[in-house]
């Protein structure tokens, strides 16, 4: 299996219930097509560098998870038919990308981070 990370923005529109339950849907993805959830951040509402669908903020959430390859396709079509989600992007992790994320996590402590259930 190899390791993920995806970062993608939500519409602002939303509510937070419903950017959470967002979320949780490409969670219940990634775990149904095989993929196990390493970490999940919420980064907040965000103001982005520029607009998208004239918007000017978005809810920035991250992803990392490990998964065969298959699984990240499916995972961003899935992202492309919903219509909440502005712009995504996912990146296989190699074993520096993997150290640096581990540092950066126990850096940041437990503020705004959330461990997945197993």
């Amino acid at each position: 299996m190899n390791s993920y990370e995806t970062v993608f923005i939500l519409t602002p529109v939303l509510s937070e219930d419903q950017a959470k339950e967002a979320v949780q849907k490409f969670e219940n993805e990634i775990k149904s097509l095989g993929g196990k959830i390493n970490h999940s951040e919420s980064w907040g509402l965000k103001k982005l560098a520029y607009p998208i669908q004239k918007k000017s903020t978005g809810f920035y959430f991250l992803l990392d998870f490990s998964a065969e390859g298959n699984v990240v396709a499916d995972l961003e079509l899935s992202m492309k038919r919903d219509e909440r989600v502005m712009r995504f992007l996912t990146v296989k992790m190699d074993k520096d990308h993997l150290a640096y994320a581990d540092k950066r996590r126990a850096k940041m402590g437990n503020s705004k981070s959330v461990a997945a259930e197993a």
